[in-house]
């Protein structure tokens, strides 16, 4: 029986019959918290759908820093452009938590568009739009401020670890330095003049968003 994919992502624009050849390959895969599902460089053949949990996608910079890029939870797809050209991952990708995923191996949907060549247009469009917001990330990290990068990063990772309202994010301001590439004493500069402001509040356990409309009006996601 097939097991379900997110329909959501990089598969919500997929036409279904795309949506069940996929299904149709999945198997399931279980992380324990801690357990690292691939490592940076190593070689890599397969899509990935969160069912549960929360992962970790992080780089080693050629200083020896890590930096960790995003943070997913369920409904995320990633490793998509496996299904198109295997090869080393860019990133490594750690459970925080206890995580299901479903994985679709490259050889089992090739082996299903030769039989159904149609299927493969849909998969190329699918693959440009993946770069043309892989894309829009680079230009955020080399162009937008500091503050910017911040306040979107918060939005996105509340909504990952802060449930459906997205008002608290459980990470250090050392690991949230790590997400937006900046050093530490400026994320905690930049949040403590949101705090004075009332938009945010700060403590042990965390970042909680108290403003979510000053929070987006300071990520400006108008830009670029």
């Amino acid at each position: 029986m097939a097991l379900p994919l997110p329909d959501s992502s990089f598969l919500s624009a997929a036409s279904d019959s795309l949506k069940r050849m996929l299904a149709a390959q999945a198997v399931p895969v279980r992380l324990s918290a801690g357990q690292v599902l691939f490592e940076q460089e190593a070689q890599g053949d397969s899509l990935f759908a969160i069912l549960e949990g929360q992962l970790e996608f992080s780089v080693i910079a050629a200083n020896g820093r890590k930096l960790s890029l995003d943070l997913m939870g369920p409904g995320a797809v990633f490793g998509e452009i496996t299904l198109f050209d295997p090869g080393p991952h860019t990133a490594t990708v750690t459970a925080l938590t206890p995580a299901r995923l479903l994985r679709v191996r490259h050889a089992d949907v090739l082996n299903k568009i030769h039989h159904s060549p149609d299927l493969a247009d849909d998969l190329i469009r699918l693959a440009g739009q993946r770069m043309r917001w892989m894309g829009r990330l680079l230009n955020e990290q080399v162009f937008l401020p500091l503050s910017t990068r911040l306040a979107r990063r918060l939005l996105h990772l509340g909504e990952v670890t802060g449930g459906a309202e997205g008002g608290a994010v459980g990470l250090s301001q050392a690991e949230l330095a790590e997400f937006v590439g900046a050093t530490r004493e400026a994320v905690s500069k930049t949040l403590s003049n949101w705090r004075e402001a009332g938009v945010i509040e700060t403590g042990r356990g965390g970042v909680k968003i108290h403003d979510r409309i000053a929070l987006q009006a300071l990520a400006d996601l108008e830009a670029i």
